[in-house]
């Protein structure tokens, strides 16, 4: 969807080349170069829009470029190579083309909505923040121009006026499940639950098949304090989507802090039947062994784990902890060492603490054992 409206802010080869060759009032060599720039023109994007079919967008945007040079007052041709350059994530270029777009057609919403996306995709969101308000401005019915801004407001942590922002997108789209769940998101990442839940509930019963909007609410109650109630909301939102992986990883979360481990593994199970290579899940269950010293199963489970994300310490941690609980000291050091480069290499030094005094004792221990 975004890339559509991207592209339509680039080059339609039908209206592209608009201007006129007058020929009654001007020298008919005049003319005959005229006519010729604008063959050439047309060729060369129709052979600009044949790279970017063909994913070719160096040879898109050379070509582009070149068909600036022999119109440089039409918009739509530097939007053409706004649209190439966000492709290769070239985001200062597609910023400069669009700009450049903008000030041959400063009314055209389009060009800002795409300049917003380009300076947004280069983490320039306050900036972006300014090109989606002129496009609002310019086309205020269109609720892409309202999402862009409040994905950059969100982005730049100004979560007050994001908030708003998706709050007027659901008075002109009250049944806007995107806009509902990603803002019951940020409420309750802001700890505003009472809101969360007085939107999600309102929400629930326009959508009542609308899984992810109930497991946000189920998410909200149980945040709220309100276990009972986000417990039910959880086994609502099984129903409504039996094969939904996510659910069940929710409730296997708060069954685990409950410490009703049995059920918290029934829940983890699920979710990794359902998504075998589930990453939070396997670690939900390497956990829940843990929690039980059940140790051989975690290590099974946390290998798993370090096999598929080798880059995720968390599986490493866990996998040291399990190993040197089954006395296993040298393999659970190999385990430690990993989870501390990786630690150190995300600059989570709390956990590098952790796991350094960990390895400490598990040597010191071990040295013990050894003079004895």
């Amino acid at each position: 969807m975004l890339w559509k409206l991207l592209s339509s802010t680039s080059l339609s080869l039908i209206t592209l080349v608009t201007s006129s060759v007058y020929v009654s009032a001007q020298p008919k060599s005049v003319v005959l170069v005229a006519q010729i720039n604008k063959v050439e023109l047309n060729n060369l994007l129709l052979v600009g829009k044949q790279y970017v079919e063909e994913q070719n967008y160096d040879k898109a945007l050379s070509t582009y470029k070149k068909a600036a040079t022999l119109d440089q007052n039409n918009p739509q041709i530097f939007s053409g190579i706004g649209y190439v350059q966000t492709l290769r994530k070239d985001y200062a270029g597609a910023t400069e083309a669009y700009q450049q777009a903008i000030d041959l057609s400063p009314d055209n919403p389009k060009f800002h909505y795409a300049l917003g996306f380009a300076l947004g995709s280069a983490g320039e969101n306050l900036e972006a923040a300014t090109a989606y308000k002129k496009a609002i401005a310019l086309e205020p019915d269109n609720l892409q121009n309202h999402f862009g801004l409040a994905v950059v407001l969100a982005r730049a942590e100004a979560y007050d006026q994001a908030i708003a922002v998706y709050q007027h997108i659901l008075t002109l789209a009250p049944d806007n499940e995107s806009a509902q769940e990603t803002l019951s998101h940020i409420l309750i990442t802001q700890q505003r639950y009472p809101e969360a839940i007085a939107l999600l509930e309102k929400a629930v019963q326009r959508q009542p098949y609308a899984s992810d909007l109930r497991l946000q609410l189920a998410i909200a109650l149980l945040n709220q304090g309100e276990m009972a109630a986000g417990l039910e909301a959880l086994e609502l939102a099984k129903r409504t989507a039996p094969q939904n992986h996510l659910i069940y990883l929710q409730a296997g979360d708060i069954l685990y802090q409950q410490s009703k481990f049995a059920l918290a593994l029934a829940e983890y199970r699920w979710a990794t039947r359902l998504k075998p290579d589930f990453v939070p899940a396997i670690e939900g269950v390497g956990k829940v062994y843990l929690a039980q010293q059940n140790y051989f199963r975690a290590v099974v489970e946390f290998r798993r784990l370090t096999e598929i994300a080798p880059e995720n310490p968390v599986g490493y941690h866990n996998l040291g902890i399990a190993l040197n609980a089954r006395n296993k000291k040298e393999a659970a050091i190999a385990a430690l060492n990993q989870a501390l480069k990786l630690y150190k290499s995300n600059g989570n030094q709390e956990e590098v603490k952790q796991v350094g005094k960990l390895i400490k004792e598990i040597n010191r221990a071990t040295t013990t054992t050894s003079s004895n």
